[in-house]
């Protein structure tokens, strides 16, 4: 006995064109992001941010009216006999400067 298969070409059209936008948006989304790179001072100024919020505005930084933050989290989570370290850790810099017209 024959499989009719023409009850399947509305699902089959469907994952067709489903797989078809995902391909291009990859696709699309892959020639528009650049290569990351890991700068190793940026790596060792986190590994010395002590833990918890700090902000502060530095004193050789006044005529730029800067605000540094750096913010640092470190927990360890148990989950059945496996343990995970979280290390999170954001610095941030806001600079206003009035510019000459």
């Amino acid at each position: 006995m024959p499989l009719p298969l023409a009850p399947l070409l509305p699902i089959a059209l469907r994952l067709g064109a489903v797989a078809t936008v995902s391909y291009a948006a990859t696709r699309w989304v892959r020639a528009r992001t650049q290569t990351g790179r890991t700068d190793q001072r940026a790596e060792d100024a986190f590994d010395d941010l002590g833990e918890g919020l700090a902000v502060h505005r530095p004193s050789d930084r006044a005529d730029d009216r800067q605000t540094n933050a750096t913010v640092r989290l470190v927990r360890v989570i148990r989950i059945g006999k496996r343990s995970w370290e979280i290390d999170a850790g954001l610095m941030g810099r806001l600079r206003l400067r009035q510019r000459p017209e």
